[in-house]
């Protein structure tokens, strides 16, 4: 077994040894290029170790979204996010901290791996660093519950194993890497109308800050899905009602409150796209299940980033604005 993956992988290097691409190069690439390229990775990866490409993909993404929330973490210059420290990658006690050579690297009980074929372990190289993950997955076994206990082994958190676990449902769904678009929660044939509400007070239930946006429209105004996702959590809590949350591709927590229902078919672990009917506007909330009426209908919306240790929540007015902007843009266009 161990020599068959050895002469697939030396038939893999030969022939389809991808080029390396400069930071300055990336930026010149369209988005659909970028995707295109990160397959190809994914693919070639997942051939070797038999890990699923929408897996590899699934950690790559949920460590863009790191790269993003966590300051002190560079920006990924390459095509792949997944990052590992430099004495992750090279041994805690190894001298060189900028080591590339495998032997040396395994030695000092570092990760780092020739995933190209040049004989070097690389930490800036998209190969060796996917490959390195790959490698380090499939060590657990190639089913889901395997592939989870292998990301908890490298998080050590439940909620990253969620978030990763959500990410590659989406990907296996859709199968592919193009799901950046975005829609705005209502339909524009709907009247509806709301500003900026994110800090501010709120008194029922002990002082705390809105965390989020109001959008008033009527009762029953479908309310729709602004990203792909998988549904984290549905049901009632105390302040938001009948609510929603979704979970997105940027580790994005978006939650869905005060709902008067939800739609038929939508259910935890449901996989959406944006513009999906999730549920519908109400004024639900503020008690115990089924309380309703106590404020005008509409629907808060809020936006949590996940940092890899915790959640907080941050304004999601500008980007409403963006979704509706684009959203009447795109009607124009169809007339």
């Amino acid at each position: 077994m161990r020599l068959s993956k050895v002469i697939v992988l030396a038939i893999i290097f030969v022939f389809v040894s991808l080029p390396l691409v400069t930071a300055a190069e990336k930026e010149e690439l369209t988005n659909e290029q970028i995707y295109e390229k990160r397959m190809d990775l994914f693919k070639k990866v997942e051939t070797v170790t038999n890990v699923p490409w929408h897996y590899l993909a699934a950690v790559d993404t949920y460590e863009r979204g790191l790269r993003r929330a966590i300051k002190d973490r560079p920006k990924e210059e390459g095509f792949i996010s997944i990052y590992y420290s430099e004495e992750e990658w090279a041994g805690k006690f190894n001298p060189n901290k900028q080591d590339t050579h495998p032997l040396s690297i395994q030695m000092f009980g570092g990760v780092g791996l020739d995933g190209d074929g040049d004989g070097l372990a690389d930490r800036s190289n998209d190969e060796d660093v996917l490959y390195t993950l790959a490698h380090y997955l499939e060590g657990f076994g190639f089913n889901e519950d395997d592939l989870r206990i292998g990301l908890w082994e490298k998080y050590k958190r439940d909620q990253s194993v969620r978030i990763v676990h959500g990410h590659a449902q989406v990907y296996k769904k859709f199968d592919t890497l193009d799901l950046d678009d975005h829609a705005f929660p209502m339909p524009l044939n709907y009247n509806y109308s709301y500003k900026n509400t994110w800090g501010d007070r709120r008194g029922w239930g002990g002082r705390r800050i809105h965390e989020g946006t109001d959008i008033f429209a009527g009762y029953n105004v479908p309310i729709r899905a602004t990203a792909y996702g998988r549904v984290e959590i549905k049901g009632w809590n105390k302040y938001g009602g009948w609510r929603i949350g979704i979970r997105d591709l940027d580790n994005i927590y978006h939650y869905y409150a005060h709902l008067s229902g939800f739609e038929k078919g939508i259910e935890e672990n449901s996989i959406v796209a944006p513009g999906d009917v999730i549920g519908y506007c109400g004024s639900s909330g503020y008690g115990k299940p089924g309380t309703q009426g106590k404020f005008p209908p509409h629907l808060h919306y809020g936006m949590y980033r996940d940092n890899g240790y915790t959640e907080w929540s941050f304004d999601p007015y500008p980007s409403l604005k963006q979704w509706e902007r684009k959203a009447y843009q795109d009607r124009r266009k169809k007339k």
